[in-house]
């Protein structure tokens, strides 16, 4: 245990003092570990300075009460509105689509990026790491990276000639898993591990991951040569999978003169959080409220994927874990301390539609996951709410 007392924390929602600004475009650094292509953004360091990683007797290995204390709902909402402001200055005219991902981020969960290149994945995710003041890595997965790329490895210390573990990259706040399907199934398993336990272990040693450890993968739909398609036991561990789009004319005209105006390609990004205050935002969803009809007709929507006859399977019971948690992010976003029909409502697709697999006849017919669990939304009865 630390024995030291803890620094001072800024008041909540307050930019973190002497900041200044943090680019979305980052520092690229090396993680240390053969084979890993990684980008960083500032705060935490490089490979062996992980705040909050390293081994679990570590002092920081777990997160203190005191960090995931002290948020408010209102509070929560009103930093939550500030973070996506600062985010919408880099990307443009997407504002349910960062309102949907800082949802999934307040639930503690993964995201799954689906969409094609150039439409801004990559930047998205630095944008919300730099404005809520995590350690960012970003993973360029390709097909001869390996596990230990990623999770780290053990070296010889020639000072004391006994082996060391040497984190690898997945030691951050948030993780960019670019092209997550090139890379191979069994590197894939060892990202995904880490996405669901958190830690890593190395020779029967436990290292803890830094908290929030949180991953945005992205996947390009159109490319399948070279690729290694994401199993679905593995797609189960996304909170949710949601695609950007391309920017309409006015937006993307928007995006132009901004670029010109500015004379560079970066926006210079304020932080408007530290870690340990989107901790403390995470942690407020606790206090809203989810009524008995909500959770059942969470639990209804999931039980009408199983059922339906155009999907051959249906979500499993983390896709109601899913809605209730992503209900209880949106309902923060809006402002209240309870949940909703329409709440689970509108994060239903994203939330369920990457759980289910088709039916060949309705994979012939070109009929999507989207639309069958879209249908499904439209047919379940939500309850009566005054």
């Amino acid at each position: 245990m630390n024995d030291h007392p803890p620094a001072a924390t800024p008041a909540f929602g307050a930019p973190p003092p002497g900041s200044g600004f943090v680019s979305p475009g980052g520092t690229a650094g090396y993680a240390g570990v053969p084979g890993a292509v990684t980008d960083t953004i500032p705060g935490g360091g490089g490979t062996g300075s992980i705040p909050g990683g390293g081994n679990e007797s570590a002092p920081g290995g777990a997160v203190p009460d005191a960090a995931a204390q002290g948020a408010s709902v209102a509070g929560t909402a009103a930093a939550a509105k500030r973070i996506l402001d600062e985010v919408e200055r880099a990307v443009v005219g997407k504002r349910p689509v960062l309102h949907l991902v800082l949802a999934g981020l307040l639930a503690d969960g993964h995201v799954l990026l689906d969409d094609l290149p150039g439409v801004a994945k990559t930047l998205l995710a630095r944008s919300f790491a730099a404005v809520a003041g995590l350690e960012f890595r970003r993973l360029q997965l390709t097909p001869d990276v390996l596990p230990a790329d990623i999770t780290g490895t053990m070296v010889l210390d020639l000072g004391t000639n006994t082996p060391v573990f040497r984190p690898g990259p997945v030691f951050a706040q948030l993780i960019l898993a670019d092209e997550v399907n090139r890379a191979p199934a069994k590197t894939q398993a060892a990202l995904l591990e880490a996405m669901q336990e958190r830690q890593v272990t190395m020779d029967g040693t436990t290292h803890r991951l830094p908290r929030p450890f949180l991953t945005i993968a992205t996947q390009n739909p159109i490319e399948s040569e070279g690729t290694y398609p994401l199993p679905e036991a593995q797609l189960d561990r996304f909170i949710l999978r949601t695609g950007v789009g391309y920017p309409g004319p006015d937006d993307e005209l928007e995006l132009l003169t901004a670029r010109l105006t500015r004379g560079q390609d970066d926006v210079d990004l304020t932080p408007v959080v530290t870690a340990e205050q989107f901790r403390a935002m995470q942690a407020s969803l606790e206090q809203v409220h989810v009524d008995r009809s909500i959770a059942q007709y969470a639990v209804a929507l999931v039980t009408a994927t199983r059922s339906d006859k155009q999907l051959e399977v249906g979500s499993s019971p983390r896709g109601s874990l899913a809605l209730v948690k992503l209900a209880r992010a949106s309902a923060v976003l809006a402002g209240r301390d309870f949940t909703t029909p329409d709440d689970m409502r509108a994060i239903a697709v994203p939330a369920l539609a990457h759980r289910v697999v088709l039916r060949s006849e309705a994979w012939a017919r070109r009929i999507s996951p989207d639309a069958v669990v879209r249908e499904i939304v439209d047919r379940v009865p939500a309850p009566n709410w005054r």
